[in-house]
């Protein structure tokens, strides 16, 4: 049983985080953290972004949750460090290596799913500035942009 709740701490807590990214992006990151995060909506030549400085603050809970979830042996505060650290691996990898192919590790993928969240994200990159964006989740895809790529595979068969 405790191999379960501590299986949910974990998966709860990796859903919750695409909430926390959604808000944090639409009112932290494109409201009074802007300056940091304008960069990302620039073209550059750079391998690193002051956007990257987010990365650093969401480490913090995962840390803090590592630390005091392991202080009296584990318990669920570990595994929800957990859940935010495998939901910064994958948006790691989803957004700096597949979308913004920041390393060209996957270069010629045609899954549906990940053209999609690709499709959904250049949406959100349209807007240069910090109003009028869209799409500000990363791996929840809206289903229209589901629609546009099955289209676009209709077209190519």
């Amino acid at each position: 049983m405790t191999i379960f709740i501590y299986f949910l701490s974990t998966l709860f807590t990796f859903c919750l985080m695409e909430g926390v990214a959604w808000f944090a992006h639409k009112y932290v990151m494109h409201g009074f953290l802007w300056g940091l995060h304008e960069d990302h909506h620039r073209v550059h030549n750079n391998l690193f972004e002051k956007n990257d400085l987010f990365a650093l603050i969401f480490a913090v809970p995962s840390a803090l949750l590592f630390i005091f979830g392991s202080l009296e042996g584990i318990d669920f505060r570990f595994f929800m460090g957990l859940g935010i650290l495998i939901y910064g691996i994958c948006y790691f990898l989803v957004h700096d290596v597949l979308i913004h192919r920041r390393f060209k590790w996957f270069d010629k993928t045609t899954n549906r799913y990940f053209r999609a969240i690709r499709k959904a994200h250049k949406v959100h990159h349209k807007h240069q500035q910090k109003e009028d964006g869209e799409c500000f989740g990363m791996l929840f895809v809206p289903l229209k942009y589901f629609k546009e790529t099955t289209k676009k595979e209709a077209v190519w068969k």
